[in-house]
C-alpha cells in the first residue's frame, strides 16, 4: 500500500483529503505543522507528501526546502496545497521545487489524478534505474500538474 503524508493545519480540509485517500486505498499519515512533518517524513518515509503552503511553524516551502536538501528525501514528490491560485503564485509554487500544486477547496478527481501521475512517474524512474544501472533519472521535479 502507498503511504501519503498529509500535511495541513486546517482540521476540516484534513478530514475531507484523508477520506478521499482512503477511500481510494491510500495509507495516510498526518501531520498538521512544518516541524511534525519533517519529523514524520523521516519515520515512515512516505511515497508522496500533501504539503500545505500556510503552515504555523515552519511554512510549506521552509519544509520543501529542507526535504530537497537531504538525499534520503529529496526525490520524494511533494504536492503543494494552497488557496492561492494566481500565476504568480503557481509561478513561485514550481520555482520553489514542488512537484505539483492543487488549489483550495480541493477537487477530488484532480487530486487523485495528480497522485497518481507522479507515482507512475516515480515507478517508471525506478524501472529505468533497475534496468539502466547508468541512469541517474529520478521523478521529474517539473512535473507541472495543476488544478
Amino acid at each position: 500500500m502507498c503511504t501519503i503524508l498529509l500535511v495541513e493545519d486546517n482540521l476540516l480540509i484534513r478530514e475531507l483529503v484523508r477520506e478521499i485517500l482512503a477511500i481510494a486505498r491510500y495509507e495516510v499519515v498526518e501531520a498538521c505543522d512544518g516541524n511534525e512533518a519533517l519529523r514524520k517524513v523521516a519515520e515512515i518515509e512516505p511515497q508522496l507528501v500533501l504539503l500545505d503552503i500556510q503552515l504555523p511553524g515552519l511554512d510549506g516551502y521552509s519544509v520543501l526546502r529542507r526535504l530537497r536538501s537531504d538525499p534520503r528525501f529529496n526525490k520524494i514528490p511533494v504536492i503543494a496545497l494552497t488557496a492561492y491560485a494566481m500565476q504568480s503564485d503557481r509561478q513561485r509554487i514550481f520555482e520553489a521545487g514542488f512537484d505539483c500544486y492543487m488549489t483550495k477547496p480541493i477537487d477530488r478527481a484532480s487530486l487523485l489524478e495528480n497522485i497518481h501521475s507522479l507515482l507512475v512517474s516515480i515507478r517508471l524512474a525506478d524501472a529505468k534505474r533497475a534496468t539502466d544501472p547508468l541512469s541517474t533519472t529520478g521523478p521529474s521535479s517539473t512535473t507541472n500538474h495543476a488544478s
